[in-house]
């Protein structure tokens, strides 16, 4: 059986009470909302392509932080700002590409 999501990505947007290591730190939540959008704008997100963008809690890679995780590969990055997330969504979402240089 075929996954429904072509992909499926979770962005680790979780808040640490304690200050301590974590994703929002970094402004995940701002990050996941901008890639949720760029996605919904370039049509990867209707009916033909399938793909999906959430958050999640705490993913237990919090000094490698921010992360994110695609499925149905398992492929796990870290990034920096819009940039880096325009090259996965380019590489990765559109074209199949894993990006070497922001994987995990």
């Amino acid at each position: 059986m075929a996954p429904y999501y072509d992909k499926h990505v979770f962005f680790c947007t979780n808040q640490r009470e304690d200050g301590s290591a974590c994703c929002n730190n970094h402004g995940a939540q701002k990050m996941r909302d901008y890639v949720k959008d760029k996605v919904k704008t370039l049509g990867l997100s209707d009916r033909q392509n399938k793909i999906r963008i959430n958050s999640a809690g705490c993913m237990n890679r919090c000094d490698e932080g921010p992360v994110l995780v695609i499925y149905p590969e398992g492929t796990w990055y870290t990034y920096v700002d819009e940039s880096d997330l325009d090259e996965i969504i380019e590489e990765h979402l559109r074209l199949g590409r894993v990006v070497e240089r922001l994987k995990i």
